[in-house]
């Protein structure tokens, strides 16, 4: 991005010219107008279902076996703490922290029997690839669900952007060889910030600002004797017109809740947001909550993560459903891996276990109300139905109406499967 610098003077919507001119910027100093410009170069996505997904990633491994497979059968260096609790599905039974999953656990499915990677990273459950594979791919890595789903439904709505991460940047948030222009809109911003035209900026002063960054689109297009800028404008106007139409704008905002809404999630806004985000129609949305690498003082780090989650994944659940969306969004909850089933000595704490762990998945038309797959009596492998990460994957890729044997030219030329590994959870189809 070509930058111009100046003096210090002021306009009337406060900007600068030693400011950035840039508006929506995404990562890596790419502004709205060239993610736009990247995608129409990229020529258009075939359009999908109208379905989102929710990934709520809870980054450093949680404990399955004291959340939602509790052992209590198993020895006590095993079992732990925790007990477990009925739910409204015979048979089923979740951590005692979990008491509002369990009054409805007819509207979510606990996949027990999921075989992960022992890596510290988001790679694996957000691309299908572990991040070894990725950083070595050859002609850039794997994408992101979420990426896949950007590329897919490009100009499908042009007032929302179709990926959204609440988390961040990480390995598995990237596009990898779909192009940056599938990078999604992070809340760092400043691309999610500036779709709340914040810093003393109104829609009323967005006139000025266009016209101001169309005079210098016109010295770039100067100084670019190539002639790549040509055409520039129409963008900034396609990227001033998504800005201006306050779909995300509206949404990001949580004061148009009610206040009973607001005290429900107090404490964990992301959830809202969430939903109020895929309520405008975003097509992925990523987001974490908590730490759970917890080799150490594990039990003490639960009892208070475990019933502010309950709360979040309750509450987004239930509304969902009010507003009958729950066919149309599915919600994953899950890490990189679990933790050892044997807690590790006096540290009480649990250290990384990928041959085992669990997953919560919610809507999107699939099967509710079960548990899918049981690992052994202590919970250390999987004893029947063992699936895979990427099984998972493909099974939420085929309810959102996208074949993960679809192929994408990676940047050597090659095609490029979506997933390499696309059998599903067939108990949850």
């Amino acid at each position: 991005m070509l930058t111009i610098w100046g003096g210090r003077q002021r306009y009337c919507d406060g900007l600068s010219r030693r400011n950035f001119l840039k508006v929506g910027a995404f990562g890596a100093g790419l502004s709205l107008a060239d993610m736009l410009r990247a995608k129409a170069e990229a020529g258009p996505g075939r359009p999908t279902a109208n379905k989102s997904v929710i990934m709520i990633y809870l980054p450093g491994g949680p404990s399955h076996i004291d959340m939602y497979d509790l052992k209590p059968e198993a020895p006590a260096e095993f079992r732990g703490e925790f007990k477990p609790i009925a739910t409204t599905v015979p048979g089923i039974q979740v951590s005692e922290h979990f008491p509002l999953q369990a009054r409805m656990m007819d509207k979510l499915a606990i996949v027990r029997s999921l075989v992960a990677n022992d890596e510290h990273s988001d790679s694996y459950v957000m691309t299908g690839y572990t991040e070894q594979v990725n950083r070595a791919a050859t002609g850039g890595q794997h994408p992101s669900i979420g990426s896949v789903i950007s590329k897919l439904r490009a100009g499908a709505n042009a007032d929302v952007p179709p990926f959204v991460s609440l988390r961040g940047m990480g390995l598995g948030t990237e596009p990898g060889f779909l192009g940056i222009s599938h990078r999604p809109f992070t809340a760092e911003g400043p691309g999610v910030q500036n779709l709340q035209l914040g810093g003393g900026l109104t829609a009323d002063k967005m006139g000025d600002r266009k016209t101001l960054l169309g005079q210098f689109d016109t010295a770039r297009r100067e100084i670019d004797a190539s002639g790549t800028m040509k055409g520039m404008d129409a963008f900034n106007g396609r990227a001033f017109d998504m800005i201006a139409s306050g779909v995300v704008r509206k949404a990001l905002d949580l004061k148009q809740e009610s206040s009973r809404t607001r005290d429900r999630y107090k404490g964990i806004e992301q959830f809202l947001t969430t939903r109020r985000l895929v309520e405008a129609g975003v097509g992925c949305v990523t987001l974490s909550y908590g730490g759970w690498d917890t080799h150490s003082g594990n039990f003490k780090t639960l009892k208070h993560q475990l019933p502010e989650l309950d709360r979040g994944i309750a509450s987004l659940i239930e509304d969902l459903h009010e507003r009958g969306m729950q066919d149309d969004v599915i919600t994953v909850v899950w890490g990189e891996f679990g933790r050892t089933p044997k807690i590790n000595g006096s540290d009480a704490g649990r250290d990384h276990w990928s041959p085992v762990m669990s997953a919560l998945v919610a809507g999107g038309g699939l099967k509710m109300g079960q548990a899918v797959g049981s690992s052994s009596a202590r919970g250390e492998y999987p004893k029947d139905r063992p699936y895979k990460v990427p099984h998972l994957l493909s099974t939420i890729y085929q309810a959102i109406g996208i074949d993960p044997a679809q192929t994408f030219l990676n940047g050597a030329g090659r095609p490029m499967y979506i997933l390499d590994e696309r059998a599903r959870v067939e108990e949850l189809v």
